[in-house]
């Protein structure tokens, strides 16, 4: 108790003990997590690790091989249409164009081949020929290669122009008559042939050497054009309608316009995600 001036007496205050309050505490753990910043085991276990080879030589024979495998095609090609060019100089007689019927080529080549035969003109008509090129065509989401007509409505012929001769094709079932004058046609350059039979030639390179002919093949969508409507049948646009903005049938996708919520917008699809609206 403490007396005070005023007569008053107050109780002590209680006394804590700050050395001693605490001894109670459970102590805090020793065990903590050392971090070990040497450095010396980290090179260590880098040993172990997979290296890797920068060696930048041995990515250059990988670069040649692959460009050697390109070039092969190319001079077989090279090699065929030099010996096109030889064989189109050595042959007789020039070369002129029929026009016939669409879709009439490979026929009115085989009438042509007959009347030869049956009118005797051997010694003035020589051979006929249809120009022809490989081509990638897509229906229904599917590639197919083809065989198809290089020039459609035409038929190279090879011969020698006499009164007799002209008769005998112009007279031909589905020919419409020769390119050029009417009784006058004009003989092809032979630049002109080779460019025409090129398409033929790098086919049959292509199909000896078994070697993919991508530069070579057109690549044509049957089924589809810029502007067609499509039905949607996959995807998160299923069932509705949309029309073809962009073809591109390399990746077999298409740019289209859709409408959503009144308003068109474009999307991107596959080929096998759209059906053309019959």
């Amino acid at each position: 108790m403490t007396t005070e001036p005023n007569g008053n007496q107050t109780p002590e205050p209680d006394e804590i003990d700050l050395a001693t309050g605490f001894t109670d505490e459970p102590e805090p753990e020793t065990d903590e997590i050392e971090i070990n910043l040497d450095f010396g085991d980290f090179s260590e276990a880098a040993t172990d690790e997979v290296e890797l080879n920068l060696d930048l030589d041995q990515f250059g024979d990988e670069s040649e091989q692959a460009e050697d495998a390109d070039q092969e095609p190319d001079q077989a090609l090279e090699k065929a249409l030099e010996e096109l060019r030889a064989d189109l100089r050595a042959k007789p007689g020039e070369w002129y164009v029929v026009h016939t019927y669409s879709g009439m080529e490979n026929r009115v080549k085989q009438n042509i081949e007959a009347r030869v035969v049956t009118l005797n003109m051997e010694d003035y008509i020589f051979e006929t020929l249809v120009p022809t090129e490989e081509a990638v065509e897509i229906r229904n989401g599917q590639k197919k290669n083809v065989t198809r007509t290089f020039m459609p409505g035409y038929v190279l012929v090879r011969m020698d122009l006499t009164d007799e001769s002209w008769a005998a094709v112009r007279h031909t079932p589905s020919v419409t008559g020769f390119v050029g004058h009417a009784n006058q046609p004009v003989p092809l350059d032979l630049s002109e042939v080779e460019r025409m039979l090129t398409p033929s030639v790098q086919a049959k390179v292509a199909a000896a050497s078994q070697a993919p002919a991508r530069r070579r093949k057109k690549v044509e969508v049957v089924d589809y054009q810029v502007g067609d409507s499509v039905t949607v049948v996959d995807g998160p646009f299923a069932g509705v309608h949309a029309t073809l903005t962009e073809i591109n049938p390399h990746s077999q996708r298409v740019k289209a316009l859709v409408e959503i919520l009144g308003r068109e917008t474009p999307v991107d699809l596959t080929f096998p995600q759209i059906q053309k609206v019959v």
